[in-house]
């Protein structure tokens, strides 16, 4: 299977399965805390220690699953999931400040161009 259609294929299966964690946890818990965010983040985290550990043992096939499973399934389950694993491979050859400052602005720097988003759109309405 071409890699692209790999990859569409698994991020329209995580996509689907955010929307119902999404929407599970909504009328489980209510609106008060992003729960279901919170949790798909953690398990998309949890998820892709385990499929990079398998990987890494792995002798063949190893591109497709990642491709299909890593990169489709969590990249559409959750982005954050790439974001963890890449800060952990930055900590496992040292480098710490990368790594640190990677994460710091990831986070600081998404909320902070969220808010100049919506500053854009309300000054363009």
């Amino acid at each position: 299977m071409p890699p692209l259609l790999l990859v569409m294929l698994g991020g329209a299966i995580g996509s689907g399965f955010r929307y119902q964690v999404g929407r599970f946890a909504l009328q489980q818990l209510g609106p008060d805390y992003p729960w279901g965010t919170w949790a798909v983040n953690l398990a998309g985290g949890f998820l892709m220690g385990m499929l990079a550990g398998w990987l890494a043992r792995s002798s063949d096939g190893g591109e497709s699953f990642r491709l299909f499973l890593g990169v489709g399934v969590l990249g559409g389950f959750t982005t954050f999931s790439a974001f963890s694993l890449e800060t952990f491979s930055m900590i496992a050859r040292g480098d710490h400040f990368g790594a640190a400052a990677y994460a710091v602005s990831s986070v600081v720097g998404a909320v902070l161009m969220l808010f100049l988003g919506i500053g854009v759109m309300r000054v363009a309405a």
